[in-house]
Order: structure tokens, then C-alpha cells, then sequence
């Protein structure tokens, strides 16, 4: 029952995230937490993240805008990593409020409130016409990779404000998603440190069920990806902008009541 719920959530992340550029990592970690505890869930759901993107990237890569890569994932690397030594010196800070529902307890923390407020009042601006005209000089990208690579290592939540930022470069649907692809990868790689780390200090057992129940949640992400490849030249970018606003709604939402954080 673990396993064949964690290959089918996978799957569908999987190939609905593709063409969102994000989500992924949110959608599964609920699902690794229903059997596993919170620090193995984590790193659980980091290694099938990783491996997905590396996967995508391999599909991908020839449908990259590089210039735009290295212009915004460059800067998005040690912005990254900043916002994880932030979040180390702030530690674990308390919720702002409480509610309980079906036997457990929910609330925010500050952080958690103020990311998806952002997320919430971004995705409302994407969902306004006069907000689809507004156009991303080439010279701003790094400045979104700057802001995007901080927010992720400060909150995880990257992959949102990426897409966002990279909608306003006019890059057509194929190269806006195999772009945002390998932006992820080169953010994952800076991470990979960190994540082996937690590996270690949660005790993940490779040999054992957990390791199963990673492999089967590599394997359905993979195999929901090339199946959503097989979409993209039927995608139009206002497909995939109204897909990435009604994905930051509902995760701004989670976060801003305390579900997810």
C-alpha cells in the first residue's frame, strides 16, 4: 500500500510539475510523511526530487535557452545557498497561530506565512491581463535568479518564483519548461552536499523498505515525466501560465494556514 501510493503520487506530480516548473517536491512530501518520520520523509522526497530533475534534464536539454540558464541560474546558486545559512541562523521559530483538524495540529511560521502571502498575491498578478504584457529585460534575469535561488534556500519554494520570472522572458512554451529544468538541476547540484548530509542524519536505510520506496518514487517520477514530454508541443504559454498561478495559489494557500511548512 506504501509503496504503490508513493509510485502513483509521484507520477502524477511528476507530469503535472513538469510543465508548472515546480511542485514536485511539495506534493510528494506529504505522502513520504505518511510513513516515514519527518527527517527520513525529507531527505526521502530530496533524492527523488533530484533524480527527477536529472531525469527531465536528460530529456530536455536540447530545447534549453543556455544563455538564459547561465544568466539566471548562475546568480540562483550561492543566492541559494545564503538563504539556507539564513534559515540555519533563524532556526526553528514558532507558529503564529494554531488550529487543529482531524486529530492533528496546523499553523504557520512566520516564514512560512510571509512566502505564501507572496505566492498567493504573485499568482493573483498572473492571472491579471495587463500583468501578461509585462516583459523581463535580458540584463533583470540574474536579479530574478538572485531572488528566486534565496527564496529557495530560505523556504524551498523556488521552483515558484522561477517560473514566474521566467514567464516574462518570452521564451515559448518547449524552452520555457526544458529552461526552468536545468535551472532546477544546477540549484539541486548545489544542494547535493546538504542533501547527503541529511541523508546521513536521518538515518535513511537504502537496503531496507525506505530504499524501496525511494525507487519506486525515482521510477513513476521518471515515467510521469516522459509521458508529459510527449504533450509539450501541444502546450501554449497561457496554458502553462494559468497551470503555474492556479499551483501557486494552492500551495500559497497551504502555507499561509500552516498545512504545509
Amino acid at each position: 500500500m506504501d509503496i504503490a501510493l508513493i509510485a502513483i503520487v509521484a507520477a502524477l506530480a511528476s507530469a503535472l510539475t513538469l510543465y508548472s516548473g515546480f511542485g514536485l517536491g511539495t506534493l510528494l512530501l506529504p505522502a513520504f510523511a505518511l510513513f516515514l518520520d519527518a527527517p527520513i520523509a525529507v531527505a526521502a522526497t530530496a533524492v527523488v526530487h533530484l533524480l527527477n530533475n536529472l531525469f527531465k534534464g536528460a530529456l530536455l536539454w536540447t530545447r534549453v535557452d543556455w544563455r538564459t540558464v547561465l544568466a539566471f541560474g548562475v546568480p540562483a546558486i550561492p543566492a541559494a545557498v545564503f538563504g539556507a545559512w539564513v534559515l540555519s541562523l533563524l532556526g526553528n521559530t514558532p507558529r503564529l497561530f494554531e488550529w487543529d483538524a482531524f486529530g492533528q495540529t496546523f499553523g504557520p511560521t512566520g516564514a512560512g506565512l510571509i512566502i505564501g502571502l507572496l505566492m498567493i498575491a504573485f499568482a493573483s498578478l498572473e492571472l491579471q491581463p495587463w500583468f501578461h504584457r509585462l516583459k523581463a529585460p535580458p540584463r533583470l534575469m540574474p536579479v530574478g535568479g538572485l531572488i528566486t535561488g534565496f527564496f529557495g534556500g530560505l523556504t524551498g519554494q523556488q521552483g515558484a518564483f522561477r517560473s514566474i520570472f521566467l514567464l516574462r522572458s518570452g521564451l515559448p512554451p518547449e524552452r520555457f519548461i526544458a529552461t526552468g529544468v536545468m535551472i532546477a538541476v544546477l540549484v539541486d547540484l548545489s544542494r547535493l552536499t546538504t542533501y547527503a548530509a541529511s541523508f546521513s542524519a536521518a538515518g535513511l536505510d537504502w537496503a531496507g523498505r525506505e530504499g524501496l520506496m525511494v525507487l519506486a518514487g525515482a521510477l513513476s517520477a521518471f515515467a510521469g515525466a516522459l509521458v508529459a514530454t510527449r504533450y509539450l508541443h501541444k502546450l501554449t504559454i497561457g496554458v502553462i501560465r494559468y497551470g503555474v498561478a492556479v499551483l501557486m495559489l494552492a500551495i500559497g494557500a497551504a502555507l499561509s494556514i500552516g498545512v504545509l511548512g
